[in-house]
Parts: structure tokens; C-alpha cells; sequence
């Protein structure tokens, strides 16, 4: 692959990323308790390599919702997945 191609096939990884569940605070994963927070996310695999995940930390910027930062175990891209608490009761 050359490497304007190669930096293309990156770019439109990483926007299909953002664009995908967690990969915005926007568009945060649903989860009904922060206990289950990081499990979720080391079970996420890398957009760009589809490696493991290695966790750094899991704050909370805003009520109900959670940001894990996290880098790629394969090729080292680090990256924020954004989570939203959401009750589980019935309305």
C-alpha cells in the first residue's frame, strides 16, 4: 500500500471510529452501571488493527457520563471511548 493510500485507509478508519457507538461523547455506549464500564471497553477491539486494549484511565467529565482512555496493545494508538449511564428500570 502506498503511503498516501495508507494515510487515507487510517483517516477513514479513525472517522468510522468517531462516528461509531463510544467513540464520541455524543454517541457514548449504554451501559446501566459504571462497574461494567471497563469491562466493556477492554472488550473492544482497535478500529485501525483490531488489537486488545490496554486501559489507562476511567473518568467520569460530566453526570452519568464515563470517558476510558486507552491505547492499542498492537499498534500503540491511543484512544477515548466515551460511555453513558442509563437506567435500567422500566418507565
Amino acid at each position: 500500500m502506498s503511503g498516501t493510500i495508507a494515510r487515507d485507509f487510517v483517516g477513514d478508519r479513525e472517522l468510522l471510529a468517531s462516528l461509531s457507538p463510544g467513540g464520541s461523547p455524543e454517541r457514548p455506549i449504554k451501559v446501566t452501571s459504571a462497574a461494567v464500564v471497563e469491562v466493556r471497553a477492554a472488550a473492544l477491539a482497535c478500529p485501525l488493527c483490531n488489537g486488545e486494549y490496554r486501559l489507562h484511565e476511567h473518568v467520569a467529565p460530566a453526570s452519568g457520563l464515563r470517558r476510558v482512555d486507552v491505547t492499542c496493545r498492537h499498534c500503540s494508538t491511543p484512544r477515548s471511548l466515551w460511555f453513558r449511564l442509563v437506567s435500567n428500570e422500566p418507565n
